[in-house]
């Protein structure tokens, strides 16, 4: 598992180092650095994907780097990621940029790229050997940004990244086809049963925690026959498959389903040494519905997963701080921190969760806009 995450002159961040939890929230103002941790890593696994993440050995004409724009991640060219106040390296023709990590056995890991302002691959200067067993390497990682997929009457049919990888896509575009593929899978994880699921398959338990966000819902995941595209369907006040109630395309259902099932999916993958990475888990959710996330995204960590999620939502942030009361997740395991903007810099304050739920601190412009705006009513 991954302790803390070091940069240094990547995007936000002229020289930081963030440390990470089980479940670890990223709050704050737009801009302000929050999505720049996520990317930080993403980049790491999208270098790694494309077999770039090696430096020179003078040996051969390869030359490595860091893939700014690939499959997961498009962020421009090195003038894109370089910070505005970047730290000055003597002796060397462009800035270092580095990223790197500490995991819980206190191993480092660190690659640091050279900057070229027009260039999409940046060469690496330094680079630590591959950890392959590492969470953000291995079959286990899974990335979902915040334009995730929206209802539609199919979805793409792809065995290579559904099934060989287990990978549901940036925008969850391969949800639909890993759902029908593991559906009659027998859910192995204690911490993820839901305990009103009807049965012991993955699609059981995928429908009992979508229905924490929708009561009475259920959904069916089959494949279009003569064509790669796989077919999503709802129904509610049913049971999932042919008990039904007529069955309804998501584009008759609204975004907000839709929109979720892909978190759902991806924390019930979860297991010991997996890294999720999500943005705005709670998009087009009603407020239930998010706390109710923050209780997935807790199982999630209980069955061996670590989170670090970017997040907009106070009912995020309670739904967890509900899950630490109710001895969930131990409040050792969970990490909040707020960004905000200092000039050009980004600065971190970390509130902890104390083991009753409550906050150890609450810094000005952290979740106070109802607080705020209740003043304002009532004056």
């Amino acid at each position: 598992m991954i302790e803390q995450l070091a940069l240094t002159n990547f995007k936000a961040f002229r020289s930081a180092e963030i440390p990470l939890a089980p479940v670890t929230l990223l709050t704050g103002l737009n801009s302000s650095g929050k999505s720049s941790v996520l990317q930080a890593l993403v980049l790491l696994r999208q270098s790694y994907d494309a077999s770039t993440l090696f430096s020179a050995d003078g040996q051969s004409e390869e030359q490595g780097g860091f893939l700014l724009n690939g499959e997961l991640l498009e962020l421009g060219t090195g003038q894109d990621v370089l910070h505005e106040d970047f730290v000055r390296m003597p002796n060397l023709p462009a800035p270092l940029i580095r990223v790197g990590f500490r995991t819980s056995d206190g191993r480092d890991h660190g690659w640091a790229a050279l900057y070229a302002s027009e260039q999409d691959v940046l060469p690496l200067y330094t680079a630590s050997p591959v950890p392959h067993v590492e969470s953000v390497f291995n079959r286990s990682f899974q990335y979902l940004k915040a334009d995730r997929i929206v209802p539609a009457t199919s979805y793409p049919r792809s065995h290579q990244q559904a099934i060989a990888r287990g990978f549901l896509g940036a925008r969850g575009e391969h949800t639909v086809n890993y759902l029908r593929h593991h559906a009659q899978d027998t859910m192995m994880s204690a911490a993820l049963r839901h305990p009103e699921a009807r049965g012991s398959t993955f699609l059981d338990h995928v429908v009992a925690w979508m229905q924490e966000l929708c009561p009475g819902v259920n959904l069916e995941a089959a494949e279009i026959p003569g064509i790669d595209s796989v077919r999503l369907s709802y129904g509610f006040d049913g049971t999932a498959g042919l008990e039904s109630s007529g069955r309804r395309r998501p584009t008759n259902v609204g975004f907000g389903l839709t929109y979720a099932l892909p978190i759902v999916v991806a924390c019930l993958t979860a297991g010991p040494n997996s890294l999720i990475l999500l943005e705005n888990p709670e998009a087009h959710l009603h407020p239930r519905g998010q706390s109710r996330m923050a209780a997935l995204m807790a199982a999630a960590a209980a069955a061996g997963a670590q989170l670090v999620v970017e997040t907009h939502s106070d009912h995020v942030l309670n739904g967890l701080r509900l899950a630490v009361k109710k001895r969930a997740i131990p409040a050792a395991d969970t990490a909040v921190h707020y960004f905000r903007r200092q000039g050009l810099r980004a600065e971190i304050v970390t509130p902890r969760i104390h083991d009753d739920g409550t906050l150890s601190d609450w810094p000005p412009g952290f979740f106070d806009e109802w607080e705020n705006s209740l003043e304002q009513l009532l004056d």
